[in-house]
């Protein structure tokens, strides 16, 4: 479906000048919502999962990994410029409060099974590795970046909208000025894409990198190539400054493969990876962030 092409008739209804959205469209994401009975089965969350004959069960060493989702690629609703395999199975295993506790990457794992691969259900090494299993259903949903939301994360939409002109940096005031010169209609394009495609569900596969992961891969990059001389020492003062830019770089190069929503109290997953990388199906690339979310 050409989901581009229903954003864009529905704005022109609404008296949008077409360049305008044009400019916004290259900032609307679509995700993908998995939920539970939200429709046909396209995959499931926990259980046991469907591993090629002969493969062991994902393990960290001596310590196995438990399934936290997989899903039916070719079930999955199409996204445009999200590329995922067309067929097959994505597995996602995770052992949470060690992937939240180490960083190293050495907790998680992503498997991915082509069609036409003789499977059988795998036979769990524990209990402790088994979630309960849920069916889940999936509707697409609509993802900004960070700047162009609305009170979604309201501790930054107040730092942002409490921020004087002066007090903004260059990369931040080049953010305000695009936001009011070439997006005057921000609130109605914002208010129609989520009309057409609503958010609300506990797992997500595509759409925007989670900040918080985004902002751990960016200070690591930009740090190492200041390190390894690529670019000037960056004084003090400006470092949080070249820190968003790199950010904002980075939305474009990175993606999020699959992620929790955010929940109180809970360990919270979720897997980023390269365009490039998705689209070559080096899943085994991705790289998952485990936090835990206190109240």
């Amino acid at each position: 479906m050409d989901h581009q092409g229903e954003f864009r008739r529905a704005a022109l209804e609404l008296g949008v000048p077409d360049d305008e959205i044009s400019r916004f469209v290259r900032h609307l994401r679509l995700s993908i919502g998995l939920s539970v009975g939200g429709g046909s089965t396209v995959g499931q969350y926990g259980g046991l999962p469907w591993l090629p004959v002969g493969m062991k069960w994902p393990s960290a060493g001596d310590i196995p990994l438990p399934l936290l989702l997989s899903v039916d690629c070719g079930a999955l609703p199409r996204v445009d410029g999200f590329d995922l395999p067309a067929d097959g199975t994505l597995l996602f295993f995770v052992h949470q409060e060690r992937d939240h506790e180490d960083r190293s990457g050495n907790y998680a794992r992503v498997v991915y099974v082509p069609d036409g691969t003789e499977t059988a259900v795998a036979e769990a090494p524990g209990s402790e590795c088994v979630r309960e299993r849920f069916d889940v259903g999936a509707a697409l949903r609509a993802e900004l970046p960070l700047w162009l939301q609305e009170g979604e994360d309201e501790d930054w939409h107040e730092f942002w909208e409490d921020l004087e002109w002066e007090d903004m940096s260059p990369f931040q005031q080049r953010l305000r000025l695009h936001m009011e010169r070439d997006l005057p209609h921000l609130d109605e394009l914002r208010s129609l894409a989520h009309d057409l495609w609503p958010s609300g569900a506990g797992l997500v596969i595509g759409g925007y990198a989670d900040d918080e992961v985004i902002s751990s891969i960016a200070e690591q990059t930009l740090a190492g190539r200041e390190k390894a001389g690529e670019i000037p020492p960056i004084p003090i003062a400006k470092w949080y400054s070249h820190l968003e830019e790199e950010k904002h770089r980075m939305t474009s190069e990175w993606i999020s493969l699959a992620g929790e929503s955010r929940t109180y109290e809970e360990y919270c997953t979720r897997f980023v990876i390269r365009h490039d990388d998705l689209a070559a199906a080096r899943v085994d690339k991705a790289l998952a962030v485990t936090t835990f979310e206190a109240p």
